[in-house]
């Protein structure tokens, strides 16, 4: 939004946004307009910072739902999940069970949790994944530990420990996401990967590694090697921990 020409307004933005997103609903309450033009100049002023989650939330959601008073929307996807952060992340099943919402406010919701892995997923496409901070671990709990059924992940790196690729290689339940270790050596010659870290949750909150975890992370190094592609490393997400095995020494 550069230059000093006249350039449309934030409301013209949201107006153009709520089209593309249009959802029919009843007409916003009295004053419904000003209270968005308050908070959307505190976000332009202050940042996101300055933005409570239930805010943040009633924010994306009327840029979707722009005839709408939004916030009980909010209120509801806050008590339903319990924060921002594990709202956007919410199967569409289970946004779905959310009154007022709809297809329009759920995909708003999903567009966030999507924006907000690839700025991180880029980061790792940009620099070397080691020695490049926390970036790794940010990106696999914000990928991971939100879900509610296991999942795992196999991240591609090029020669210079780069992201290539970081692809779903197994889903399952609660306690188990199979996964198959030529499959994985298959996909990493695929990509010209030269290392390979693995990732996957666990739900119950867990953050020791199982015997199935480790036996799978055996076998897939085992694949790996007479390809001349290394296991960097395998980390699990509990809750708020991203523990590695390597640090564990359990890639011995």
């Amino acid at each position: 939004m550069g230059g000093r020409r006249k350039q449309p307004g934030v409301s013209d933005a949201v107006s153009g946004l709520g089209d593309l997103f249009a959802d029919i609903g009843p007409t916003a309450a009295i004053g419904a307009e000003g209270h968005r033009q308050r908070m959307r100049a505190r976000l332009l002023a202050a940042g996101p910072e300055s933005l409570a989650d239930h805010e943040m939330l009633e924010m994306l959601l009327f840029l979707a739902l722009p005839r709408r008073d939004t916030k009980p929307i909010a209120r509801a996807l806050l008590d339903r999940f319990g924060g921002f952060g594990a709202a956007v992340s919410a199967s569409p099943q289970a946004l779905r069970a959310v009154e007022g919402l709809g297809e329009a406010g759920i995909a708003a919701l999903k567009l966030a949790q999507a924006a907000g892995l690839r700025l991180l997923r880029g980061e790792l496409a940009a620099r070397p994944v080691f020695g490049n901070g926390t970036a790794l671990t940010d990106y696999l709990l914000a990928s991971l530990r939100h879900e509610k059924t296991e999942r795992f992940h196999v991240l591609f790196l090029d020669a210079r420990a780069r992201l290539i690729a970081d692809e779903v290689m197994g889903t399952g339940t609660v306690n188990h996401a199979p996964v198959y270790p030529r499959e994985v050596a298959r996909r990493a010659l695929e990509l010209h990967a030269s290392t390979v870290v693995l990732a996957h949750n666990h739900p119950s909150g867990a953050d020791t590694a199982s015997r199935d975890d480790i036996a799978t992370t055996k076998d897939i190094r085992r694949a790996l090697q007479p390809l001349g592609i290394a296991l960097h490393d395998h980390f699990i997400v509990a809750g708020e921990s991203c523990v590695s095995l390597s640090g564990r020494g359990l890639l011995l």
